[in-house]
C-alpha cells in the first residue's frame, strides 16, 4: 500500500491510487516480442506466384507446403530437397499421413508440363489431397 506525505500533518495517510506503470511496462515489452516474433512464423521462400481469382479454401491445421522453383528446383517446407530423395523428405513432413494436405507453390514462369510431373511426383508418394496455392486477385476481365 502507498502512503502520502502530507506537509501540515506528521500523519501518514493512505493512497488509494491505482499504480499502473508496471502494468504499461508490461503490455510494452509484450507487445515488442509480438512484433519480433510474428515475422519468423512464415514461410521465407521467393516464389512470383501468379494471381487467382478464386475464394480462399480453409486451411488443414498443419498443411505441407511444397515449393517448385524457377530454376526448376523443388523444396518442402524451408528446405530444397532433391528429386531423389523428394517422396522420403515429404513423408517425414508430414510424419506418414498420407492424409495430409499437400500446398504446391510454383513460380509463374514454370511450364504447365513441369507443374504436372511434379503434382505426379506427390501423387506417386501416396498423396492424393493437392492444392494450388496462388495470389488473390482481381478476376481478369
Amino acid at each position: 500500500m502507498a502512503a502520502k506525505l502530507n506537509e501540515n500533518s506528521d500523519d501518514l495517510a493512505e493512497n488509494s491510487e491505482i499504480n499502473v506503470t508496471p502494468f504499461i511496462d508490461v503490455m510494452l515489452v509484450l507487445l515488442i516480442i509480438f512484433m519480433v516474433a510474428a515475422p519468423l512464423a512464415t514461410v521465407d521462400l521467393k516464389v512470383d506466384l501468379p494471381q487467382s481469382a478464386a475464394r480462399p479454401a480453409p486451411r488443414d491445421d498443419k498443411p505441407a507446403f511444397v515449393t517448385f522453383k524457377a530454376d526448376r528446383s523443388l523444396a518442402i517446407g524451408n528446405e530444397t530437397v532433391s528429386e531423389q530423395a523428394f517422396a522420403a523428405a515429404l513423408q517425414a513432413q508430414t510424419g506418414g499421413n498420407r492424409e495430409t494436405r499437400v500446398l504446391l507453390r510454383a513460380d509463374k514462369s514454370v511450364d504447365y508440363g513441369a507443374l504436372m510431373d511434379v503434382m505426379n511426383r506427390i501423387q506417386r508418394a501416396g498423396y492424393r489431397r493437392i492444392a494450388l496455392v496462388g495470389l488473390e486477385g482481381m478476376p481478369a476481365r
